[in-house]
């Protein structure tokens, strides 16, 4: 499953509303830590083909952020259905996320003060 990327959204592919699990990268275009891991996510997302993977420029697509500041790079949300199973900062390491992945899934929902970025991102398929 190709990353998907917000400003340009694929017309097909797994939509955000429907796959298995959301993993979206907060990044930024000026980031030379962000430009090194896209293409280790790419890699991992043809990994885990059911879950849709996204890249969301903070500076492009400040709408999935609200009022949440992104200081730290990568900043990855991972959720599962409706559940937030991580957000923050995670070390730009992509074996890190693929343990995450890799998990049973957690009991746990995390809070946060984002937007529905499943839903942002679902519209954002529609659209294109």
């Amino acid at each position: 499953m190709p990353v998907l990327f917000p400003h340009s959204a694929p017309a097909s592919g797994a939509a955000p509303a429907t796959a298995r699990r959301l993993i979206a990268c907060f990044c930024a275009d000026w980031c030379d830590t962000c430009r090194a891991y896209l293409p280790a996510l790419e890699a991992l997302s043809e990994k885990y083909p059911e879950d849709c993977f996204a890249w969301i420029d903070i500076e492009d697509q400040p709408e999935f952020l609200g009022d949440v500041d992104v200081e730290n790079f990568p900043t990855l949300l991972v959720m599962e259905g409706t559940r937030t199973i991580f957000f923050g900062p995670m070390l730009p390491h992509i074996g890190h996320l693929d343990r995450l992945l890799a998990q049973p899934p957690a009991d746990a929902n995390v809070s946060h003060d984002l937007p529905d970025v499943r839903a942002l991102l679902q519209q954002a398929v529609e659209a294109s």
